[in-house]
Parts: structure tokens; sequence; C-alpha cells
């Protein structure tokens, strides 16, 4: 009997095992496809995310001081698909490096460094993803920072 439950124990340990593989799979081609919809300057890249979807970014200040902006989801969604056309124009690419996912609720967490080839600035971004209720893999948070670009002064008239 105790061997029976030992074996069981061990193919539902298993299963569980490939189970959470399949998943990290799955988070890694998410991210993999964002990064790629997003050099291709393609606006597919906002289906991308959960229509519920927490953004914050941290617009960080030439004097230290820093302040969260938080985005609708269905705004921010608009903003991408406005902004792809202007990213190609300007070529406003981005490279990741540091890419790792830990594991989180139902999905993965993945941490990456995100640098503006444009800006020439490196900066955090997180990402949380899981599947929705149809089981599609979707961005569920996105945690970024920027640099807020002091106004430039007008010109005297």
């Amino acid at each position: 009997m105790k061997y029976c439950a030992f074996v069981w124990l061990l193919g539902l340990s298993a299963l569980f095992g490939i189970a959470r593989a399949d998943a990290l799979s799955e988070a890694s081609a998410l991210f993999e496809r964002y990064v790629a919809l997003e050099h291709a300057f393609d606006p597919a890249v906002a289906d991308l995310y959960a229509d519920d979807a927490l953004i914050v970014n941290t617009r960080l200040y030439p004097n230290g001081e820093s302040v969260d902006l938080k985005v609708p989801a269905t705004e921010y969604k608009m903003l991408i698909r406005q902004a792809m056309p202007v990213a190609k124009a300007t070529n406003d690419t981005s490279e990741y490096s540091d890419v790792t996912y830990v594991e989180e609720g139902r999905g993965f967490r993945v941490h990456a460094r995100r640098h503006s080839n444009l800006e020439q600035h490196t900066s955090p971004l997180t990402l949380l993803v899981e599947p929705d209720a149809q089981g599609r893999w979707v961005i569920r948070e996105e945690l970024s920072e920027s640099l807020a670009v002091p106004p430039r002064p007008q010109a005297a008239q």
C-alpha cells in the first residue's frame, strides 16, 4: 500500500513538473513574440496584453524624484498601436538582456533589462504573464521605468 502511494505521488509530481515545464515554455514563447513584434514595429504587440492588465511606469526625473504612472490597459493598447509608426520612423528599438522567469501564481514573472537604442538608456522591465480564461497566454502586468526628459527651453520670439 505504501509503495502504491509512493508511485502515485511520484507520478503526480512528474506530471506537475511536465505541466510547469509546458507553462514555462508558453511564458517564454509569449516574451519572444513580444520582442519579435516590437522589433517588427507591429501594432499587434498590443494584443498580447489582457484588457485588464496593470500597467505602471515609474518616471525618473533628473532631480532624483520618481512618479508612478498607471495607465488603463485599454488606453495603453491604443497608445502602442499609435506609437508603432512613429517608432518605426525613428528606428526606436530596444534590446533585452538578463531575462529570467520566476513562477508566480498561474504564470511567470518575466524580469529583463531593456536597453533603448534611441535613448541609450537601460532600465528594468517586469511582465507578469499567465493564461487567460480561454487558456491564451497574455501579459497581465507590466512594470517599467523611463527617464523623464526635461522640457526644452522655448526659443525667444
